[in-house]
């Protein structure tokens, strides 16, 4: 292969490489700003607020237990 072709075949290499980063880096940016926005939002998505109510049973759940034990009551 003569000179010439081996640098077209690197610089078309290069600019392809330069594209991709370039796509990837817009993407990260993306999903930094999706994530900021959610955060900034507080935690007004339901799914957050239906596993803060499956967390609190399982605490009142493990409370009843606990003082059952401490009652002497045999579960």
């Amino acid at each position: 292969m003569s000179f010439e072709t081996v640098a077209i075949m690197a610089a078309a290499a290069l600019i392809g490489l330069v594209i991709l980063a370039h796509t990837l880096l817009r993407a990260w940016n993306g999903w930094l700003d999706l994530k900021r926005a959610e955060l900034a939002r507080g935690g007004d998505n339901p799914t957050g607020h239906a596993l803060g109510m499956i967390d609190l049973s399982d605490l009142k759940e493990r409370l009843r237990k606990l003082e059952a034990i401490a009652a002497g009551v045999d579960l």
